[in-house]
């Protein structure tokens, strides 16, 4: 199926779940691809396939078996594996997302799928492997594939610093839309197996020396992968800013989940709400609840309920963000542990919960934690502790 046509005659199409650039004439491509990978000026194509297809090879891979797969994939397309540049990733290429954008006589067009939820990491997060020699390495799903074509011709290093702007883009994409890393608590920046192609047009009577982002080049890159990658990720997993309107995916990443606020539900620290109150604080007897007497199904629908309400998701925003702020040694414990008793207190009497709520906690709060980590520990736990309060002392119908 034909997605694209360039207006050099280069083409973009989906076939046998793979999407397919075919060059009409001579293009410098610069790719992170491991079949005809890094500068070359002999290809003829350029693919994006989807290893759940069932073409290809699995995630276990060795270097040599990755790139004889990857011919295979070629040859399977009926393409030349010699003159062919080849990616692969787990997310659907019917979820792919095609952003361009022009200026004068440039244009820049992304091709980009996308998916960040299994394998999405922050750069510096604890390795998932040390590389030897012939081993075979399980590589994650999930993966971020841009295929970008510039209609200019580029020298090489201006290709490459094309490719810097291109990471940068997809990371400030990642980072707009909070997205966390599978492996720390820090935002994500990319996934651990994303790859990139730079395509540019050497026949192209306009040369550019200049891709970074003070020139048009540059703003043009980083508008069309921006774009691109936000539309993959919602196509492929639903990532977009109403999806992250979530008290939960707003936590996440900082081990607040459905499992843990049951835990937590359970250890019993609920006996402070033992008489509920309604959101006007008239106490309903009715509610009059032990530690421990809501069943798990009962909890979660009541935790779904107030999921997304605006005077949860919005306090809870800032106190991550001084949390992210702690993290990035920014604030000191002291300051964010202050800040954060603030938003606590705030949420306590929207919730009408009682004033002695946590009093004992809130005040061991403020110590001068030895440790970010330590004190990151501490505002994640004393948030889960409100949220399991507000669950379980709100009146629901």
């Amino acid at each position: 199926m034909l997605l694209w046509t360039y207006e050099t005659g280069d083409t973009v199409e989906c076939y046998k779940d793979s999407i397919i650039i075919s060059f009409k004439d001579d293009r410098k491509v610069l790719s992170t691809a491991h079949l005809n990978g890094g500068y070359r000026e002999n290809l003829k194509f350029v693919f994006n396939h989807d290893i759940n297809s069932g073409m290809g090879l699995t995630c276990d891979i060795t270097p040599a078996v990755y790139e004889e797969h990857m011919k295979l994939i070629a040859t399977e397309l009926g393409l030349d594996p010699e003159a062919s540049a080849g990616l692969l990733t787990a997310a659907a290429m019917n979820n792919a997302a095609i952003r361009t954008a022009s200026y004068e006589d440039l244009t820049v067009t992304a091709v980009v799928t996308g998916g960040i939820e299994m394998n999405g990491g922050r750069i510096g997060d604890p390795a998932f492997f040390h590389e030897r020699q012939g081993e075979t390495v399980t590589i994650p799903a999930g993966t971020i594939n841009i295929l970008l074509y510039i209609n200019a011709d580029l020298p090489e290093e201006t290709l490459t610093r094309a490719l810097v702007t291109c990471t940068e883009a997809k990371t400030a994409a990642l980072q707009e839309l909070m997205a966390g890393s599978c492996y720390s608590r820090g935002i994500a920046t990319g996934s651990g197996t994303d790859g990139t192609v730079i395509i540019c047009n050497s026949k192209s009577g306009s040369r550019l020396f200049y891709a970074g982002k003070h020139s048009k080049l540059g703003e043009l890159i980083g508008i069309t992968v921006k774009q691109a990658l936000k539309e993959a990720l919602f196509l492929q997993t639903g990532l977009c800013p109403e999806y992250q309107f979530s008290l939960l995916n707003r936590l996440k990443r900082f081990g607040i989940n459905e499992e843990t606020l049951w835990q937590e539900y359970q250890k019993g620290i609920g006996v402070l709400c033992q008489e509920s109150t309604s959101r006007a604080g008239v106490p309903n007897q009715a509610e009059s609840r032990k530690p421990g007497s809501l069943d798990k199904q009962k909890f979660l629908n009541r935790l779904k309920k107030i999921e997304c309400e605006e005077e949860l998701v919005i306090p809870a925003t800032l106190y991550v963000h001084l949390m992210d702020q702690l993290d990035w040694q920014l604030l000191s414990p002291a300051q964010a542990a202050s800040e954060g008793k603030i938003i606590i207190e705030r949420l306590r009497r929207n919730y009408d919960l009682p004033d002695d709520f946590l009093h004992d906690f809130l005040n061991d709060f403020l110590i001068s934690y030895s440790s970010v980590y330590d004190a990151i520990t501490a505002m994640s736990h004393c948030f889960a502790v409100l949220t399991v309060r507000i669950i379980a002392a709100a009146k629901f119908g």
